[in-house]
């Protein structure tokens, strides 16, 4: 059980920062939840996050992730353009754009193959560091068997 001082409110949450060898990552978090802001609304994505956005709906937006897992060939943050923060609260307008943006992406970057994550309500039981809606879709670094796998803290 979580305990109650665990339970995470605000934007982003430094904790699950922890896995992440480099560290850098934790900083920009850190700097983040200093600055009060949610680092995924639209007025707010392009302070901390220097990628293009590669494709963008009514509803969705997709830009590269900065912070990449390892092992990725891939890895493409999905963001909600209003700020929610539990799976409830997406229309079913916003989840056909999403299978829409998915399957163009897949389809223009030849992707065989990959994994979407999306994690939502409390950061302390999702393991995510941004509590804003948002999908992460990951697809593996090459076809090589021996490949090593893509971590991703999930709960």
């Amino acid at each position: 059980m979580i305990k109650e001082e665990k339970i995470v409110a605000g934007f982003v949450n430094t904790e699950n920062t922890a896995h992440r060898p480099d560290g850098i990552y934790g900083e920009v978090i850190a700097q983040i939840k200093k600055e009060g802001i949610c680092p995924f609304c639209p007025g707010n994505l392009m302070k901390h996050h220097t990628n293009p956005i590669l494709a963008e709906g009514s509803c969705w937006i997709l830009t590269k992730n900065a912070f990449p897992y390892e092992n990725v060939k891939h890895h493409i943050l999905i963001i909600h353009k209003n700020h929610i923060e539990r799976i409830e609260e997406v229309s079913p307008e916003a989840w056909i754009e999403l299978k829409s943006l998915i399957e163009t992406f897949s389809k223009e970057n030849n992707i065989p193959g990959g994994t979407i994550v999306m994690r939502f309500g409390n950061t302390a039981y999702t393991g995510a560091t941004v509590s804003h809606l948002h999908a992460n879709f990951v697809s593996p670094n090459g076809e090589d068997e021996n490949r090593e796998p893509i971590i991703a803290r999930i709960g």
